[in-house]
């Protein structure tokens, strides 16, 4: 896999994210080799999934246990500088798929402050998220770190106002990405 600095280059040369965005994720990752480890003070690396079923046409999506929103799969690097790799372990250990494969290169960027939570102060989540693809089956199971789980319309998300800006966002992204290839 490529590392994280030659994907925000691409990203950036292929006019595939806002410009600032990916400039402010590269200066964050020139920042410290400690940006990819939970304890780093300002914030760290986050690697999501994108988890699209075999037709294309849903999005599996968790009900969060701590911030209680409807989000994508995803999670801490916890050290691990690959970070499609950790979209791809984190897609597996939350919905206990097996078989799925993701796509070696980012699909969204965002950066979101995490409120403070009991011992843990406020900080920064810089979230690399790529498209996972579901395998021969779709029979998920509910890890700890859920409320639930569910099969979602991409098309629904793009058009509910009440849904996460991102997931709209990445909605949008991916349903344009469809009809381009069409």
């Amino acid at each position: 896999m490529p590392d994280i600095a030659s994907l925000l280059v691409a990203l950036r040369q292929f006019g595939l994210a806002e410009p600032e965005l990916a400039a402010q994720f590269q200066t964050f990752l020139d920042s410290s080799p400690d940006a990819f480890e939970r304890h780093h003070p300002p914030g760290h690396f986050t690697g999501s999934a994108w988890l699209v079923s075999a037709d294309g046409e849903r999005v599996l999506l968790t009900h969060h246990r701590k911030l209680g929103r409807w989000l994508q799969l995803g999670g801490h690097a916890d050290g691990d500088r690959d970070l499609a790799r950790v979209a791809l372990r984190e897609a597996e250990e939350e919905s206990g798929l097996s078989g799925l494969c993701v796509e070696p290169v980012i699909f969204d960027l965002d950066r979101h402050l995490i409120p403070a939570r009991g011992a843990d102060p406020a900080h920064w989540h810089y979230d690399v998220r790529f498209v996972v693809r579901v395998g021969a089956s779709e029979d998920f199971l509910v890890s700890e770190e859920s409320l639930a789980l569910a099969w979602r319309r991409i098309d629904e998300i793009d058009r509910d106002p009440a849904a996460d800006a991102s997931l709209r966002r990445m909605a949008a992204r991916w349903l344009q990405r469809r009809r381009s290839e069409v």
